[in-house]
């Protein structure tokens, strides 16, 4: 178990001013390397350390972080199980999940537990900043490269593979052919897939050339016909449906 705080910064902050931070990976030059990238970067600081999901617990309950970058995979107490011991607990730190691969079997998992966003380990230092002041603010933030693998693999078969009806007769009874979707159950695809994609509203705005007002309303009518009530969740739909 490794943990360890830095005091001086957390005792010299000015109140309001720093996101509080707590990295928890099992290897310590992934930490050393996330505190280079993030200490001191737009107010963040980071005030402790934990090399597995035990000391991470200990610690955010010690602290009380504001975001924790924690590893999906590690030893004694995985990066899931520490979630869902926070989330048990009703903690108010916000989690960042950290993987090596961008086909973690894991990540949708730790999505339903709690999780505000997912990061590849190799992300670059700006898309870690942002990740980190975005689960702040509460904005989720999704590695671009994650969600497009995701959404370009088929959805699981929870049924097996779907046959035409069969007629009383034995013969089987025509599909019914429907009419192809208007174009606004397009563009809400296509902002539901930009979603999942972890890009922001005037991303979103940029890549379907819309006004972020007319996001918002795709957001809406996604949010009403999907059951869901925010971007985490409908994330999670989009990738469950397979993009």
């Amino acid at each position: 178990m490794d943990a360890m705080v830095n005091s001086a910064e957390h005792e010299n902050r000015t109140e309001g001013t720093a996101v509080r931070v707590l990295l928890a990976d099992d290897e310590a030059l992934m930490r050393a390397g996330l505190r280079l990238m993030i200490d001191g970067a737009h107010g963040i600081e980071v005030i402790g350390e934990a090399a597995d999901g035990g000391a991470a617990l200990q610690q955010i309950r010690a602290l009380s972080p504001d975001v924790v970058l924690m590893d999906i995979r590690m030893p004694h107490l995985t990066g899931l199980e520490a979630l869902r011991a926070l989330q048990e607990e009703d903690s108010a730190a916000r989690v960042v999940m950290l993987t090596a691969f961008d086909t973690d079997d894991f990540l949708l998992e730790a999505l339903r537990a709690g999780a505000v966003s997912f990061l590849l380990k190799d992300s670059p230092p700006e898309e870690v900043v942002q990740a980190v002041l975005d689960a702040a603010a509460e904005r989720p933030r999704f590695s671009p490269r994650c969600s497009r693998a995701w959404c370009a693999s088929p959805p699981p078969s929870r049924t097996g593979p779907a046959s035409a009806p069969v007629a009383p007769s034995g013969r089987r009874r025509p599909t019914r052919r429907h009419p192809p979707p208007r174009a606004s159950l397009a563009v809400n695809g296509e902002v539901a897939r930009s979603v999942a994609e972890g890009l922001a509203n005037q991303e979103i705005g940029e890549r379907l050339f819309m006004s972020v007002a007319t996001v918002k309303t795709h957001l809406g009518r996604l949010y009403h016909k999907l059951q869901v009530t925010n971007r985490v969740q409908l994330a999670i739909r989009v990738l469950e449906l397979g993009g």
